[in-house]
Parts: structure tokens; C-alpha cells; sequence
């Protein structure tokens, strides 16, 4: 029983991969290539996203936003932000380290790009299950995070020189008593 079990596998097997043949076949003659050769390495080099953050970053390229290099800033901390909705201090929180770490950044932010990306990416992940509940509330995520950046955006800056100020003002053994105490 085990015999024909195996043979059963090995068959099934040999006519899964001559189906795999065929249609690479079939591919190749309708792209005019005349070998599966130039097919099988550009599927090799293929790697579909299963991750929020490849699918993040494949959509942001096919939207035309794959230069915009403040996304990756946003994408780096979004699992911590989505982590941690429920807590509204931890949210402003990782906002608040979002915005310092995009205060260095130089170009145009556009917020709304990243909702769009955002959907997009999960649209993509759970096709079956997305439903219009799910976008009203990741759509409700996003507008309150980029509430939150906006408040944040430009006022860094002006703290950053007002802080300078401060430490610059210190004498040294207050700088050190600074330094203990924070550390």
C-alpha cells in the first residue's frame, strides 16, 4: 500500500511539472522568447511580497512613490503605531519619534501619499477578508497618526535651537548633573 502510495506522489509529481513545462512553453512562445530559459531566470529574480513591508514598498514603487524616502521613515515605525493604537500616550509616543526622526529629513512630505500606499498594500494582502469596515477603520488609524505628525511637523526645529540654547547656557558641572540625571 505504501508502494503504490509513493508511485501515486512520483506521478502526480511528473504531471504537475509537465504542466509547469507547457505553460512555461506556452508563455514563452506568446512573448516570442523561443526558449523557457529568459522566462525561468526572471521568475527566479521574482520574489512576490507576502509582508506588509515588501508590499508596502512594491506598491510605493508601482504608485511612483518608490523615491520618496520619507515613507521608509513612516514604514520603519507603523508596526510600532498600529501596536499600539488602543494606547493613546504610546501613540503619541511613536509619533513623536516619527516626527523627530522625520524633522532630518529634507523634501516634501505628503501624508496622504502613505494612506494611500497603506490601503493599497492591504488591500493587497487580504483581498478575500478586506471588506469597507476594514478600510473606515485603517483609514481612521492613519487619519489620527497623521493628525498627530502634522502637529508635530515644523515645531522641531524651533525646539532643537531653543534646547541648543539651553545646553549652550550650562555650566559645566549642570551639564554633568544634566547628563546624570537623564542617564
Amino acid at each position: 500500500e505504501a508502494g503504490e502510495d509513493q508511485e501515486a506522489s512520483e506521478e502526480a509529481a511528473q504531471e504537475k511539472q509537465g504542466e509547469t513545462k507547457a505553460n512555461q512553453a506556452e508563455t514563452a512562445r506568446a512573448s516570442g522568447t523561443s526558449s523557457g530559459e529568459a522566462r525561468n531566470k526572471n521568475n527566479m529574480n521574482m520574489k512576490v511580497p507576502t509582508t506588509f513591508n515588501e508590499m508596502f514598498i512594491f506598491n510605493a514603487a508601482v504608485m511612483g512613490f518608490g523615491e520618496s524616502a520619507w515613507m521608509n521613515i513612516v514604514l520603519d515605525q507603523f508596526d510600532d503605531i498600529v501596536t499600539n493604537i488602543s494606547n493613546s500616550y504610546r501613540i503619541q509616543e511613536e509619533c513623536d519619534v516619527c516626527s523627530l526622526v522625520m524633522a532630518k529629513y529634507r523634501g516634501t512630505i505628503n501624508l496622504g501619499e502613505f494612506k494611500a500606499v497603506m490601503l493599497a498594500s492591504l488591500r493587497s494582502l487580504v483581498p478575500k477578508d478586506w471588506d469597507g469596515n476594514h478600510e473606515v477603520a485603517w483609514g481612521w488609524l492613519w487619519e489620527n497618526v497623521e493628525r498627530m505628525l502634522k502637529n508635530l511637523m515644523g515645531k522641531l526645529q524651533i525646539q532643537e535651537k531653543a534646547v541648543e540654547r539651553l545646553i549652550m547656557s550650562l555650566t559645566e558641572d549642570s551639564a554633568n548633573y544634566l547628563r546624570r540625571e537623564v542617564f
